[in-house]
Order: C-alpha cells, then sequence, then structure tokens
C-alpha cells in the first residue's frame, strides 16, 4: 500500500506543478489582454477631443454628441483594464498558493471566477475542482510542507 501511496503523491505533485504552471500562463493572457481596454480608453479620450473640437452649428438641427460620450467610452475602457489586472493578479496568486500549498479554498475561488472564460478558464477552473478535490490533495494543503523552490 506504501507503493501506492508513493505513486499518488509523485502525481498529486505533479498535476499541481502544471496547474501552478497553466495559471501563470492564464494570468500573463489576462494581463495581456487588459492593454485592449487601454485602447479603448485612448479611443474614448480621442472620441471626447474630436467631439469637443467641433463647432456648433446655430440654424442647423445637426448637432453633434455630447463630448461626455466619448468619456464615458474611456471610463468603460479603464474598467475594463483594472478588472483584468485585477483577475491576472488574483491568477498569479492562486498560482503561488498551489505551488506553496496553502490557501485551498482561495484557490477554489479563483477557479470558479476561471470558469467563466470559455473555453480554456473553463477546462482550468474544472481540472482545479478536479485535483483540488482529491483526498490527498487537501491532506497536502491542511498540512503544508517545506518546498524547494
Amino acid at each position: 500500500m506504501s507503493d501506492e501511496m508513493s505513486r499518488q503523491s509523485i502525481i498529486n505533485d505533479e498535476h499541481l506543478k502544471v496547474l501552478s504552471i497553466c495559471y501563470m500562463v492564464s494570468a500573463g493572457v489576462s494581463a495581456f489582454f487588459s492593454l485592449f481596454g487601454l485602447f479603448y480608453m485612448a479611443m474614448g479620450a480621442l472620441m471626447a477631443t474630436a467631439i469637443s473640437q467641433i463647432p456648433n452649428s446655430a440654424g442647423n438641427g445637426n448637432q453633434p454628441p455630447p463630448a461626455f460620450i466619448g468619456w464615458f467610452f474611456g471610463g468603460i475602457g479603464f474598467a475594463m483594464f483594472v478588472l483584468m489586472i485585477i483577475i491576472g493578479l488574483l491568477k498569479l496568486r492562486a498560482a503561488f498558493c498551489i505551488k506553496q500549498r496553502r490557501s485551498r479554498t482561495f484557490c477554489m475561488v479563483v477557479a470558479a471566477l476561471c470558469c467563466l472564460g470559455i473555453p480554456y478558464g473553463t477546462l482550468l477552473g474544472v481540472f482545479t475542482f478536479i485535483v483540488l478535490g482529491r483526498g490527498s490533495v487537501m491532506s497536502q494543503f491542511d498540512n503544508p510542507r517545506a518546498l524547494e523552490i
């Protein structure tokens, strides 16, 4: 029975190592896609300044849209940027927690959040639930051992 436990421990360690690497890659992808929020924000600011430069025509019924529309788009871009950076940081933190065998509940919450990212995030979240749901892995998180980095 000791041989089977040793085998399962090796499998668990490998699965946790792969999960940690996948969370690091996913965090990098989230950080990269957050740059699109900055682009959206810049486009909104450009649109707001362009709208404010349009002269008002008093006699004509064709009025330019208000300048706050551009700032609204810029605000959406900024919110998207901040949200994606926060998600990336959460994934990075989960990667380190998995590597160090701590905060199993936090890792499960981040896995649930990852499930919203179809299809890669869903796979990552489901596999995280499967691996972290094993009894032998739970015991590793309950009693973390010193790991060499």
